[in-house]
């Protein structure tokens, strides 16, 4: 009966872990670093933001400048604006703290709990991967501006049509809701 109960347990402690996937969409591009923000990672951890930056405070020398910082008024600006799920920090009156891959992993170790342990595995694991398609998206340019130049102007166009699908889409124009006429450009 214990083991049943066990097995109960440890599958819903999994579910709560969240994906990679998800992490992956709360890494953000903060001066030039991508980092997670304290009221994200204490979600993933399973701990209020409170207790979370407390914890970190109480080991202020296991985050040095390169694992962790403040954000400024316009970066919590620019972060509230873009992202819906932190709309909770428009109306608070701290800054928020960002923390890099290694500050991230330092959080769980201080926090010490099995959630913050396996969650941190997670972090890792989207951080990795990330890493991994910014590089092979760098390795794919360089090849293509190899090739550019072994070949002639004909392939031209190709090359072109391959660099427009490499490069991100602008965000499209959201239609208004209501029977408005599209916003010619």
């Amino acid at each position: 009966m214990a083991d049943k109960k066990l097995v109960a347990q440890k599958t819903i402690a999994k579910k709560l872990i969240a994906s990679v996937e998800q992490i992956e969409s709360r890494i953000f591009l903060i001066r030039g670093q991508k980092v997670m923000l304290d009221a994200d990672l204490a979600e993933l951890y399973g701990v209020g933001t409170k207790v979370f930056n407390q914890a970190v405070k109480r080991n202020a020398e296991r985050f040095p400048e390169d694992f962790m910082f403040q954000l400024t008024p316009p970066e919590k600006a620019e972060v509230v604006t873009n992202c819906d799920h932190l709309a909770k920090l428009k109306f608070s009156s701290t800054l928020p703290y960002a923390f890099t891959e290694h500050g991230a992993i330092m959080a769980a170790s201080v926090l010490n709990s099995p959630r913050a342990v396996e969650t941190s595995v997670q972090v890792v694991r989207a951080f990795v991967r990330l890493r991994q398609m910014l590089s092979s998206n760098a390795e794919l340019s360089r090849k293509l501006a190899a090739l550019e130049k072994k070949y002639d102007i004909q392939f031209k166009a190709v090359f072109v049509a391959i660099r427009e699908l490499m490069t991100p889409l602008e965000p499209r124009k959201k239609r208004p809701i209501d029977f408005a006429p599209w916003e010619k450009k």
